[in-house]
């Protein structure tokens, strides 16, 4: 048995998100779909990091375990070829980057040290950047919302932050980096973790939003952090101006 990592970025406009889900399309499925073609059965992809419906990735990954090395598979050889092939297959807006033969006990998932993500605002009109930023045309107090991500440094219980229903054993995540930076004319919420939470750096993103706009204090987004309830933050920003940037092993 080969096991094998698959890097790849994808735009997640047209998706249901990165998992396979029934009766919707996900990045998963088409990835899978693509192998089974040039394949000729089926193999199942596990992968590193979920990302929600119409969010995007520059980097995330799967992995996956075949009987027989790539360089056994007919019309493949290699793969630089086999990524060739898959990119050939899949749409456009999926992209395979590379390959790589890894122990047969390494996991993407777990034994992923962190993950990176930003958030994308931008507050005039602009017909290039809607798929993939926020518009949000509001004045901010962005030194607040800066005093706000560092405070998000501070604690591990992000409660507060996670959409209802969630399947997760434990709330806390390590947060390595939080901060707000200027990117090509847009403002952008970026946050570094071992882990996240489903809905997290929505939510942290549209609840210091309220802090620039002063429709809360400091000591009440501290307050939203502690209450561990997430019926007191926001989740009101659109998943298009999100990207997970980079998976660390």
């Amino acid at each position: 048995m080969t096991r094998y990592f698959l890097e790849l970025a994808y735009k997640g406009t047209h998706y249901s998100g990165f998992q396979s889900q029934q009766n919707a399309n996900s990045i998963q499925a088409e990835v899978e779909k693509a192998l089974a073609i040039i394949r000729r059965e089926k193999i199942i992809l596990t992968g590193s990091s979920r990302t929600d419906a119409g969010v995007h990735a520059h980097q995330n990954f799967f992995h996956f375990d075949t009987l027989d090395a790539i360089s056994t598979w007919k019309a493949v050889e290699t793969e630089d070829n086999l990524i060739y092939k898959m990119n050939a297959i899949l749409p456009d807006d999926i992209v395979i980057k590379a390959i790589y033969p890894v122990a047969p006990e390494a996991h993407c998932r777990f034994d992923a040290l962190s993950r990176e993500y930003k958030y994308h605002i931008y507050n005039k009109k602009d017909a290039f950047k809607r798929e993939r930023a926020f518009f949000f045309p509001y004045k901010l107090d962005v030194e607040k919302m800066q005093q706000a991500a560092s405070i998000v440094k501070e604690y591990h219980d992000f409660t507060s932050f996670s959409k209802r229903n969630t399947q997760v054993k434990t709330f806390m995540c390590q947060i390595i980096q939080s901060k707000w930076l200027i990117e090509e004319e847009m403002l952008v919420y970026n946050v570094i973790a071992n882990r996240f939470l489903r809905g997290m750096v929505r939510a942290l993103t549209a609840t210091m939003l309220q802090v620039g706009r002063n429709k809360i204090s400091l000591d009440q987004f501290r307050a939203i952090i502690e209450a561990k309830d997430c019926t007191k933050a926001s989740f009101a920003v659109p998943p298009h101006g999100l990207f997970l940037v980079e998976v660390k092993y």
